[in-house]
């Protein structure tokens, strides 16, 4: 049955939001960033001010307010709840598979198209970051959209063979400006970054040869500024220049310096990329070299995704933090290349290649097995922990969570669909292969979102979020000692302080406090703060899970100092009582 667009539209609509919109409450937020974007999103309502982010009731430059304009939104229409947290982001799924799907037909085909969106949404990390709550998977999106609309604005006007580009250059340049400006307000200046990098390399591929106006550069560059000026603009002109200095210091620190557990190998991100995209990037790798080509815009986009692919992942390599989710631009080219690999295999315009399917074998197996050993793991834990050094993951693995062991048939779930799609490639069925492959990891991740990642979140944060959770509206003060966290905002539904001296650790420590703290640290660290004499007024609550909590109350008020003694009056003298 030959389906139409808008059907195959909804009908993909349909299947991404069954991926990802199920089970987005079931699971607590991780700290630091989903706690931290949900509690900027929670302050935003609390101080009825949408213009300017907060976190602890405090200005927050790190990041632009586009993506906690959104979670807001969903907070407002369903609670401040994990699930309004998160729920942006999977509408942002729905809205990639269907832009991956348009943007894919455009190019190549309906089948085409379709076979992107499998890729994208049957990825291991690019299904589970719409079950998050961060921001990539929109700035992602924007970008890659203003990039699309840019190349399609050099189609147009360099006359290459592509039917359907029917719009004005001008149409093509001023979106690719509104996506940028929501993509820089989204996450800031390195979207323009990434798009200018790109741009560049192109540029040098095509020998220098330029191939845009400067006219149509300036409209792009003016229509992104005044998307942008919705808030750089407004928060400047109400407010000075003050907190959009801030925010451009952070973004250059940024890409200068790194925190002391954001470093990582150089290799680093070519390594998530490879583990992460599976079973895409295994498959996107023929599509790497060079290859036969229909027409002039076949070779062309393919030129523009590997030139995005190379840019986003050298560019952050350079970039001194190392963190899993920079590189997540790149899924766009790597999951393109997949779709690509196995679109020509099928029109025979690219050979099929054995090691394809060795490596999908390998790493396939790997991650497998993996799966399967945290449902070993899981049954075993309470008995492995002994053997464990480090005194705080021995605590988180002593948390009581049931394991029944049928966890692991996800793994073996995804044994299954490994070996079919094999199988598959083998007979040179290779849109059946996709669909193995594909949908079998996408119910994979979905079983493993809904069923393992909230034991494992038992055992990283469970304790200590329950304990957040019983200080909810109680008069007091809750702190972390010894580690950063957002959990004590978010979780207890901090009110705005009205004693400024709060924000003091040194004062809920030992000043004249005016309401019980509570103060929450791991077993590994209490040792700085229980020291005989250190804290007096400082008492242990419990321990649990390798988290300890104690408490400091009020102290009682001090007792008046006794009054001076009185001095008795001596007699009056025999003078005195007989004056002459």
């Amino acid at each position: 049955m030959h389906l139409n667009k808008t059907t195959t539209v909804l009908l993909i609509a349909l299947f991404a939001a069954l991926l990802f919109i199920p089970f987005l409450g079931h699971v607590h937020l991780f700290d630091w960033d989903e706690i931290n974007f949900a509690e900027c999103s929670r302050e935003m309502i609390k101080m009825d001010d949408y213009t300017r982010v907060y976190v602890d009731f405090k200005p927050f430059w790190e990041k632009p307010p586009m993506f906690f304009w959104m979670q807001s939104t969903a907070m407002k229409m369903f609670g401040v709840t994990e699930f309004a947290a998160r729920f942006p982001n999977a509408i942002c799924g729905v809205f990639t598979l269907i832009a991956v799907f348009v943007c894919g037909s455009r190019i190549y085909d309906r089948k085409f198209g379709i076979l992107w969106a499998l890729a994208f949404g049957g990825s291991l990390f690019p299904n589970m970051y719409f079950k998050s709550g961060i921001i990539d998977p929109w700035f992602n999106l924007f970008t890659f959209l203003s990039l699309y609309h840019f190349i399609l604005y050099h189609w147009k006007r360099n006359h290459f063979d592509k039917p359907g580009v029917n719009k004005s250059q001008l149409y093509y340049v001023a979106l690719s400006g509104i996506f940028m400006g929501l993509a820089v307000l989204t996450k800031g200046q390195v979207a323009l970054m990434v798009f200018m990098l790109s741009l560049g390399v192109y540029f040098l591929y095509n020998r220098f040869k330029f191939y845009f106006s400067w006219w149509h550069a300036l409209i792009f560059l003016i229509v992104a500024f005044l998307v942008t000026f919705t808030w750089y603009g407004y928060e400047t002109i109400k407010r000075g220049p003050w907190f959009i200095n801030e925010f451009l210091k952070y973004q250059w620190r940024l890409f200068t310096t790194h925190d002391a557990d954001q470093a990582g190998f150089f290799g680093y991100h070519y390594i998530v990329l490879l583990v992460g995209c599976f079973p895409a990037s295994i498959l996107a790798i023929p599509a790497f070299f060079k290859g036969r080509y229909k027409s002039r815009y076949d070779k062309d986009f393919k030129i523009w995704m590997i030139i995005l692919f190379w840019v986003v992942t050298v560019l952050f390599t350079i970039v001194q933090s190392r963190i899993i989710h920079y590189s997540s631009m790149a899924w766009f080219p790597v999951t393109f290349l997949a779709a690509y690999s196995i679109y020509k295999w099928e029109r025979g315009e690219m050979l099929y290649k054995k090691y394809v399917g060795i490596l999908l074998a390998i790493l396939g197996g790997l991650i497998s097995l993996l799966i399967l050993g945290v449902a070993v793991i899981g049954l075993n834990v309470k008995k492995l922990a002994p053997y464990v050094e480090d005194t705080f993951a021995r605590g988180n693995m002593e948390a009581d969570v049931h394991w029944s062991g049928f966890e692991g048939l996800i793994g073996i779930l995804l044994v299954v669909a490994l070996i079919l799609g094999i199988r598959s490639l083998g007979h040179k069925a290779f849109g059946r292969a996709a669909g193995y492959f594909f949908v079998g990891t996408a119910i994979v991740v979905f079983f493993a979102s809904a069923i393992i990642v909230p034991k494992v979140e038992r055992y990283s944060q469970g304790a200590d979020i329950d304990f957040l959770i019983a200080r909810q509206g109680e008069n007091c003060y809750v702190h972390t000692l010894g580690f950063k966290s957002y959990g004590d905002l978010f979780y207890t539904q901090k009110e705005r302080p009205t004693n400024l001296n709060s924000y003091s650790q040194d004062w809920l420590l030992t000043g004249p406090i005016d309401k019980p703290v509570y103060f929450v640290t791991k077993v590994d660290r209490v040792q700085n703060w229980e020291a005989p004499g250190k804290y007096p007024e400082l008492k242990e609550l419990y321990r649990k899970n390798g988290f300890v909590f104690l408490k400091r109350d009020v102290p009682p008020p001090a007792a008046p100092a006794p009054a001076a003694p009185v001095p008795p009056v001596p007699p009056p003298s025999k003078a005195a009582r007989h004056p002459k």
